[in-house]
Formats: structure tokens, C-alpha cells, sequence
């Protein structure tokens, strides 16, 4: 697979990396831990390097299973990992918690998990309003200077926040919810932030949740257990005017002889040369399917021609749930 690198720390991944988070049941019931290790060995066969999980995951218990499935290839992977909410050692949260004596604790809890000597990018999962950015970036670079981290990322994190942590330590990754039918960063100026100074850019939910590969209409059962069973834009009405995106998808892959998956993903790679989406999946063919889209090339008509349509599409229903979102305080 080609690669990309991330922000000025040049952090060298595989264009496309791999999101962690559905193997823990996000999505409706985990598949066994053999299963699981074998997805993320076959994604390291493919050429997949960038790998990011979160002790939120779980909690724990992603980073034990990236720690076991990843540990014969420890020096051919990138592995990113992220704290900043409050978690119980019994896995019962308290909010958000970027304390940087609580930063320390946690990242040495996360080298044993991960069964690192040195976690290769470190993002802070949520801005916490309790601490100042400064101290926050100022912790993770003690952290890099000892050896323990490698690179420093924010998540969710506004372009003002960016830019104040960047002037205490480089900021390698920005990562934030990015696809076509999430464009926020575009206005808001985060990736204006990120192209001036510097910043790689890891959009997660590239596939908007499984929405955009096409696999998913107003009728699609959505269990209890599953995330999006809570989540506004993907009510049942919601997901049936949301369909537009889709057709468009599908219109354009269908000249490509390629899926709405890999067009949705193409279009990402296609936006920046140091944006590197993180696309989840539980299955192999759909890991083939995903890698596939690094090898289609969009014309700069493809794009004007998706632009274009896309920006008349209204997107319908919040991205998250409300009190997921007021977690995110930039």
C-alpha cells in the first residue's frame, strides 16, 4: 500500500489505516478474540500500518487485544492510543480527566497493555475544559522526551485549541469525525489549522458508520446493543432522506467499477496528501474492499462532480448522540 506521512514530525503510515473500535461491539455483538486477532493480522498482510485503538475502548480491553494481536509485528505498525476520560480500574467512567499527573498514570497502564516500551502516537480523546491545553501538551512532551511517547495528537480538539498546544509541542495528528456527510472540519477552520501548520489530519468514521457503503437503508435492523441505535442520523427517517448520499456514491462508482465504500474513501485521500482515514471492520472482504480504494484516482471532474451534488444534499440528524456531543469541547 502507499503511504503518507503525518504532520512534521514525518510519522510514515499506510494511506489508509485501520480503526479499532468496532472489534469491542460498538456495532452489535463482538466476534471472538481469535476471529478479531485475525482481522488485524490480515490487515498488517495488506499493507495496513496505523492502527488506533483508546483505553476507552472496551475499556482496556482493546489495547490487551492490539497488544497480543500486534506483538509479532511491533516494528513494521504504527499504534495509536488516546486517554483523557476519567475510568475506573472497574471501568465505571467519570467524565473527562487530562490532569497531567493522571496523563502519566494512564500512559504507563497503557505501555503495559499494549506491551510497548513506547506508544508511537498519543492523542488526547477529548479536550478537557478543567485543564489547560498548555499543561496537557506540555505533559505528553515530558512523556516524548522520556521516551515513552513518540508523537502527540489531539482528537475532536477545535482550531484554536490546535494551535495553542502546537506552540507548546508539535502536534503530529489531528483526528475528527471527516466523510462526506461530515464536513465540519471544513468550515470550522481545523483543517485550514492543520494545512498551516503543519498537522496530519485522521478523519475516523470515513464510512459514516457503515452508512455510506451502501449496505444500510431505512428498513436495515439496528439492535439495541449496537451504537447507532442511538444516534440520530441513523433513524429510520433519517437514514431514508440521508439516502441521497448513497445514490450519489453509486453513480460515481459505478463508472470507477468500484463500491460507495471505496469512493467515499477515495474522495477523503483525494481532499489532502496528509489525510489518512481510519476505516473499521470486522470482516476481510470489507478490509479488501477498503484497501481497494487507495488504488482509485478521482479526477479533479469526479470531485467537482461529487462537490458539487453533495453540498445540494441536506445532511439529516446529528452526527452523535447529544451527550456524546457535549463532550466535545474543543
Amino acid at each position: 500500500m502507499k503511504t503518507r506521512t503525518l504532520g512534521i514530525g514525518n510519522l510514515v503510515v499506510s494511506a489508509l489505516g485501520y480503526g479499532c473500535m468496532g472489534l469491542e461491539g460498538v456495532y452489535g455483538p463482538a466476534t471472538e478474540r481469535v476471529e478479531r486477532i485475525a482481522i488485524l493480522r490480515g490487515a498488517v498482510e495488506r499493507g495496513v500500518t496505523l492502527f488506533d485503538t483508546a483505553e476507552a475502548y472496551g475499556p482496556f480491553t482493546n489495547e490487551e487485544l492490539i497488544g497480543e494481536a500486534l506483538a509479532p509485528v511491533r516494528d513494521d505498525v504504527v499504534i495509536a492510543t488516546k486517554f483523557g476520560f476519567g475510568i475506573h480500574p472497574d471501568g465505571n467512567r467519570y467524565g473527562l480527566d487530562s490532569r497531567p499527573a493522571h496523563i502519566r498514570d494512564v500512559t504507563h497502564a497503557m505501555l503495559k497493555r499494549l506491551n510497548v516500551r513506547s506508544i508511537d502516537l498519543l492523542y488526547q480523546h477529548r479536550v478537557d475544559p478543567q485543564v489547560p491545553i498548555e499543561d496537557v501538551a506540555g505533559t505528553v512532551g515530558d512523556l516524548i522526551r522520556e521516551g515513552k511517547v513518540r508523537h502527540f495528537g489531539l482528537s475532536e480538539a477545535n482550531a484554536g485549541t490546535i494551535r495553542r498546544a502546537h506552540r507548546v509541542h508539535p502536534v503530529t495528528a489531528v483526528q475528527s469525525e471527516y466523510s462526506l456527510w461530515t464536513r465540519d472540519v471544513e468550515d470550522n477552520g481545523v483543517l485550514g489549522t492543520c494545512e498551516e501548520l503543519g498537522i496530519g489530519f485522521v478523519p475516523f468514521s470515513p464510512l459514516g458508520a457503515g452508512f455510506l457503503t451502501g449496505t444500510i437503508d431505512a428498513a436495515t435492523p439496528i439492535g439495541n446493543t449496537d451504537f447507532r441505535a442511538i444516534s440520530p442520523r441513523f433513524a429510520a427517517e433519517a437514514r431514508s432522506a440521508n439516502a441521497a448520499v448513497v445514490d450519489l456514491l453509486k453513480r460515481v462508482g459505478d463508472r470507477k467499477a468500484a463500491t460507495p465504500a471505496q469512493i467515499a474513501l477515495a474522495w477523503l485521500l483525494a481532499r489532502k496528501p496528509w489525510i489518512v482515514p481510519i476505516p473499521g471492520t470486522r470482516r476481510l472482504d470489507r478490509l479488501d474492499e477498503n484497501i481497494g480504494a487507495a488504488s482509485i484516482e478521482l479526477s479533479a471532474e469526479d470531485l467537482v462532480e461529487i462537490d458539487a451534488a453533495a453540498s445540494a444534499i441536506p445532511i439529516h440528524g446529528a452526527r452523535l448522540p447529544e451527550a456524546v456531543l457535549k463532550l466535545t469541547h474543543g
